[in-house]
């Protein structure tokens, strides 16, 4: 008995250990599983946490998509001016029309466009014998060269090169100067050597080089003498050329000329000089005859100090013939340099198409074709440098001394000459067209209404019809032949 309670106490010992060792088994797993699962998502939180901080911190591959959209929409907006792409940019002879034509003077290949109103004539008159053709042929004779302004080319000439030839019954050529256009861009500037240190080459882009490519195309046009046609800063080779060949120019039209009129001097009686009344005079002499001691003193100092003043001129002009040399040189290199090629496109880009528009009369009748016409040279390798350097020979280009400055020798011109201009001119005023007209002997002064700075192109018509009326005038044919020269055109 004692043994069999002894057994079952340890039975019943055994079991409630088992039993305890169970629930322990099974609460054991459930405590770990529990545990791990919550580790698993604080860590899995953490993963997540430390995953979105790697990927704000560090380069994914589509992160940086807008950010790159961004520099290539800034990247190709500096890469454009005027709207024109400069990554693309092409030999001017890539972007000649079929009617271009080039030639090569003093290494620099010009280019240029020829309309021949005879030609013409042969082709859409072949029935005609040469006595039926208008007389004008006979009368004039004279080819035409045309010269654009500044910043513009050949182009702004396209309407009205047809017109003229017509009404001239001769050839009418129009080219690009250097640094305009689709001439070459040259850049003679090296550094010099001692084989080229003494020499100086003609700068392409002087003044002395469209002068001296005038008179070529003269002798291309195998004429003995031609009709000068300059436009704003194209007045000034035109007028240029004649000073230079005043043979071979026949008559000068100058369109909203940029040449800097003189004022007009009032005379003085030469009698009275200076407008003094009888009774002053002899009240000054009277005075005089008091102080003459005292003005032999004065005589005396007055000499003295001219000839220190003298001296010291001397030495000022000396010291400023050095500095404007100095000058010359600085702003020579800084225009030059990249800051000035900078500084181009920069003004190119800003106001460019603006200057275009605001040439016109009506700034909305620019058509796009227009702009696509002065915006086409852009497109051309080192336009930016050429410009840059016409510029600095515009600005730094040294004149002969022996001759004075142009505005002084505007009264030497004997040819015939017209001045045409617009009377609404936001570039060049009207008013200095008129003062340029008066310094000119026996010049014609025709103003269009209703137009800008680009007669030529917005009032083509009544500028053509101006041009046919000088002619008649100039060279003396009748009216019904100028009438007959109108109908043709």
């Amino acid at each position: 008995m004692g043994v069999a309670v002894n057994s079952d106490f340890f039975k019943f010992t055994y079991e409630f250990r088992r039993h305890n060792l169970k629930q322990l088994d099974k609460n054991k797993p459930r405590v770990s599983c529990i545990a791990s699962s919550s580790i698993s998502k604080k860590i899995k939180r953490t993963t997540t946490i430390t995953t979105h901080a790697a990927a704000s911190s560090s380069p994914a591959p589509g992160a940086h998509y807008p950010e790159q959209l961004l520099d290539v929409k800034t990247k190709q907006k500096r890469k454009r001016i005027a709207g024109i792409d400069q990554d693309e940019l092409v030999d001017p002879k890539l972007l000649a029309d079929p009617d271009s034509c080039f030639c090569e003077f003093n290494g620099v290949h010009l280019h240029y466009k020829v309309y021949d109103a005879e030609s013409q004539s042969h082709n859409s008159l072949q029935s005609q014998t040469a006595s039926q053709l208008p007389p004008a042929t006979k009368k004039i004779g004279f080819p035409m060269i045309l010269f654009h302004g500044f910043g513009a080319s050949v182009f702004s000439w396209n309407r009205a090169m047809k017109p003229l030839a017509k009404t001239t019954s001769s050839k009418v050529l129009a080219f690009d100067r250097p640094a305009f256009g689709l001439t070459s861009r040259v850049f003679p500037f090296q550094q010099p050597t001692p084989d080229t240190e003494n020499k100086k080459p003609l700068n392409p882009y002087s003044m002395a080089f469209s002068v001296l490519a005038t008179l070529y195309f003269i002798h291309i046009l195998a004429a003995e003498k031609a009709i000068l046609v300059g436009h704003s800063a194209g007045a000034l080779v035109a007028v240029n050329s004649y000073f230079e060949a005043p043979e071979r120019v026949a008559a000068l039209i100058l369109i909203a000329p940029a040449i800097l009129a003189p004022r007009l001097i009032q005379k003085v009686d030469e009698g009275n000089p200076l407008g003094r009344n009888e009774q002053t005079e002899r009240d000054t002499s009277n005075l005089v005859n008091l102080l003459k001691p005292f003005l032999k003193v004065y005589t005396i100092l007055s000499m003295f100090l001219k000839y220190i003043t003298q001296a010291m001129m001397q030495v000022a002009k000396g010291m400023a013939d050095m500095l404007h040399s100095l000058y010359k040189k600085v702003l020579s290199a800084t225009l030059r340099s990249a800051v000035g090629v900078t500084l181009v496109r920069i003004l190119i880009d800003k106001f460019g198409l603006a200057a275009v528009r605001r040439a016109w009369y009506n700034s909305k009748e620019v058509a796009e074709h227009v702009i696509e016409g002065y915006t086409k040279p852009l497109r051309v390798k080192g336009w930016d440098r050429a410009l840059v350097e016409f510029t600095a020979a515009l600005l730094i280009d040294n004149e002969s001394k022996m001759n004075p400055p142009l505005a002084k020798r505007l009264h030497e011109i004997s040819c015939p000459v017209l001045i045409v201009t617009g009377d609404t001119d936001r570039i060049v005023p009207s008013w200095n067209a008129e003062r340029l007209s008066r310094a000119i002997p026996g010049s014609t002064f025709e103003v269009i209404k209703n137009c800008g700075h680009v007669p030529q192109e917005e009032k083509v018509e009544e500028f053509v019809s101006i041009v046919a009326r000088f002619l008649q005038r100039a060279f003396g044919y009748s009216e019904s032949e100028g009438k007959s020269m109108q109908a043709v055109s």
